[in-house]
């Protein structure tokens, strides 16, 4: 989709209504100089070397040139309720992690006083209808459908939206015409409790400025030590609202229950291991800035204003960042589990696709990735790596032949003329099922023999597949068929130990995420690390200037 689709298409979504008749009356006498402006600035800027209004690139051209040809160039402007509301939503767009300079709003509030005053020239006022057309289509667009396009940093991108095939034009007239801009405006933010638990702590960290001084190094603290440090710990902890900042203390030095309950409590909302021992990993997240923390918060709102509109009904989420998958029905969790994610430098990719189909008791092919990284390093010193690995070398024909008659120095890369292959069984690596989604990138959701690793705090083990804790019961959830596929007639089937294809009944959405904040189901604010430099990207396109499209 073209800039100016893009930015024009989310104002549709708001902007519904009766539409227009298909002309309009004649300018009025006192509009026609200001409209004779307006096609002039319209004009001008079909030339390349003549983008920009007051120093302003205007964007969206197209649309614009059709939306005031259809109104004869009359001014869209002149209802100062319209315009007030809009210079109101340009101010109010800092509360949802927007910049309002990205709109033009000093510029806009001076041309809006000299456009109102009885000497203001003709030019002048054109120039300030069309500016303040095209802010409102650049505000729209960012509430709607975020500011930052993922897929210029992240080639695996594919949660663009849009709408194709409506007169964006005559809805943004509409818009205009109604008188209720203001509401509008305020209806293309997404609704999720995500997004508004976001909003809600941004405002918070922003009142918490400025940050506490920080927690100094030193040996970990432990409950019941005495340490100059403690002072420091509190400090911190107060400002974050993880402890009474009121509450008695019997000694300033003492980290006793009272402080440890604070410091599992935080180490929780991190995501770190809730031991109560603060260590150089809790002392590194107790000593981020709130300045950062309102940063991340900001990154994330634009998240969900690309991720939390338009969501199916029942789908799968997997936040990478955050080692979880929830099995989500409206805006409400009915499960969840932990999982473990790709390693920093075998990323799990961010996309969306749909769960057509299961296998319980499968094999594992191993991918070329794989077999380039891991097996044929081992394998050119070593054959008995693949019996180590139980894994089967087949020919071309299917046929099993033995690691040692094959010359592994001869490969390089992971495409080589024969297929690993691990059979089903307690130490196969997929586990007991996998759960299967179209996509380039061979991942999926599985089981996995490494149980254990679940009980780490940070989960990135994986060569990009999500491993599933409990698969089987996301098996039972996604199958949905509780005559056929329960909890019995599943482990009976993995008893069995033969591979078993499961087509669903109905194909079930998965989107494979990235949060690095959020607000969970009990109100809870929650921070994660930014594992794979996502956060980093993100916020520098955030304040980067608008795209010219």
């Amino acid at each position: 989709m073209t800039g100016w689709r893009f930015g024009l298409a989310l104002l549709a979504a708001a902007c519904l209504g009766t539409p227009l008749t298909a002309g309009h009356a004649a300018p009025q006498d006192a509009d026609e100089p200001v409209a004779a402006a307006i096609g002039a600035e319209l004009g001008s800027l079909m030339s390349p070397d003549a983008t920009r209004i007051h120093g302003v690139t205007v964007a969206m051209q197209e649309i614009m040139q059709t939306l005031y040809a259809r109104r004869g160039f009359r001014p869209a402007w002149g209802d100062a309720k319209n315009a007030d509301a809009l210079l109101a939503a340009i101010a109010g767009s800092e509360a949802d992690g927007l910049n309002p300079a990205d709109y033009q709003l000093a510029l806009l509030r001076d041309l809006t006083r000299q456009a109102r005053e009885p000497g203001a020239t003709a030019t002048l006022r054109g120039q300030y209808d069309v500016l303040m057309t095209e802010s409102l289509l650049r505000l729209g667009r960012h509430l709607a459908f975020g500011k930052v396009d993922a897929a210029s940093f992240d080639a695996k991108w594919n949660f663009g939206r849009g709408i194709e095939g409506r007169d964006i034009a005559r809805e943004v007239e509409e818009a205009l015409a109604a008188g209720d801009l203001a509401r509008r405006i305020e209806g293309l933010k997404p609704t999720h409790r995500l997004y508004v638990g976001l909003k809600r702590e941004l405002a918070r960290y922003r009142a918490a400025l400025p940050t506490p001084g920080s927690v100094p190094a030193g040996p970990a603290l432990k409950p019941g030590a005495s340490d100059p440090r403690v002072p420091a710990l509190r400090a911190r902890l107060a400002a974050s609202g993880d402890l009474d900042a009121t509450a008695a203390v019997a000694s300033p030095e003492a980290y006793d229950e009272a402080l440890e309950a604070a410091v599992r409590r935080f180490q929780g909302r991190m995501g770190l291991e809730a031991d109560g021992v603060v260590g150089a990993g809790t002392i590194a997240e107790l000593n981020v800035p709130v300045a950062d923390r309102i940063r991340q918060l900001r990154i994330n709102l634009d998240r969900g204003r690309v991720l939390l509109q338009d969501l199916p009904p029942e789908f799968i989420v997997v936040n990478v960042a955050g080692f979880s998958l929830y099995y989500v029905r409206g805006q409400e969790i009915a499960w969840s589990t932990r999982v473990q994610v790709g390693k920093p430098y075998r990323q799990t990719p961010i996309f969306r696709s749909e769960i057509n189909y299961l296998v319980f008791n499968p094999t594992w092919t191993v991918p070329p990735g794989i077999i380039r990284a891991d097996i044929l390093p081992v394998a050119r010193k070593d054959p008995g790596v693949f019996a180590r690995k139980q894994l089967k070398v087949l020919d071309a024909e299917g046929r099993v032949i033995d690691p040692a008659s094959v010359d592994w120095s001869r490969f390089q890369g992971g495409h080589i003329p024969y297929t690993l292959r691990q059979d089903p069984g307690p130490d196969n690596a997929l586990g007991r099922v996998k759960l299967m989604f179209p996509n380039p990138y061979l991942v999926y959701l599985h089981d996995t023999p490494s149980q254990s690793l679940f009980e780490r705090a940070e989960r990135s083990f994986s060569s990009g597949c999500v491993r599933v804790q409990d698969a089987l019961k996301l098996a039972e959830l996604v199958l949905d068929d509780p005559s056929r596929w329960n909890a019995e007639s599943i482990a009976a089937t993995v008893a069995a130990g033969k591979l078993v294809n499961v087509t669903l009944k109905k194909k079930v959405p998965v989107l494979l995420t990235y949060w690095t904040a959020w607000v969970d189901a009990r109100g809870v604010m929650n921070f994660r690390r930014d594992i794979y430099g996502q956060d980093a990207k993100w916020g520098a396109a955030l304040g980067e200037p608008p795209a010219a499209g």
